[in-house]
C-alpha cells in the first residue's frame, strides 16, 4: 500500500472511530452522568489515577478535569487519596457507587450495542470479529507512540 493510500485509510479509521465516540456519547444521559463522568469511571477501573493522569486522557488541562472529579466525588462515586509513592500527590478512586455507576452506563451501552448489531448479518458480524484485533493492534501502536514522543519532550 502506498503512502496515499494509507493515508486515505488513516481517515477513513478516524472518521469511523469519531462518529462511534459521538454515537456512545448518546447512550450516556439516561445514566444521568456526563459522558465525561463516564470516561473517567472507565478510566479508574483498575487502580486510581492522578489527576494530571485523567486529565491527558480526557485532553483537557488539570483544573478542567479536577471540576469533573469534584463532582463525581460529591456524588460520592469517586474518592481521592494519598499517592502511596508520592505524599505530595492524591490518586483518585472509584468508590463501590462508582463501580456500580460505571456498570450501570457500561450495561446500557452495550445494550445499545448489542441492538445495533442484531442488524448486522453473518457474514458482517465475522468481519467486525475479525477487525477487533486488528483495532486492538492499532490502538495499542498509537499508545505506545504517544508514550514515546511524551519521553522525548
Amino acid at each position: 500500500m502506498n503512502d496515499q493510500e494509507l493515508a486515505d485509510l488513516a481517515e477513513r479509521y478516524r472518521r469511523t472511530l469519531r462518529l462511534a465516540v459521538f454515537v456512545s456519547r448518546r447512550f450516556d444521559a439516561a445514566t444521568g452522568l456526563s459522558t465525561t463522568q463516564t470516561t473517567i469511571l472507565n478510566m479508574l477501573a483498575d487502580e486510581g489515577l492522578r489527576m494530571g493522569a485523567i486529565a491527558e486522557n480526557l485532553g483537557v488541562r488539570v483544573p478542567s478535569a479536577t471540576e469533573q472529579v469534584g463532582r463525581l466525588e460529591r456524588a460520592g462515586l469517586v474518592e481521592r487519596r494519598a499517592d502511596p509513592t508520592d505524599a505530595r500527590a492524591v490518586v483518585v478512586h472509584r468508590t463501590a457507587a462508582g463501580d456500580d455507576a460505571a456498570a450501570d452506563a457500561n450495561r446500557r451501552r452495550t445494550a445499545r450495542m448489542v441492538a445495533a448489531f442484531s442488524g448486522l448479518d453473518p457474514d458482517e458480524l465475522e468481519a467486525l470479529r475479525a477487525a477487533l484485533p486488528v483495532m486492538d493492534k492499532i490502538n495499542e501502536r498509537l499508545h505506545t507512540l504517544s508514550n514515546l514522543k511524551e519521553n522525548i519532550v
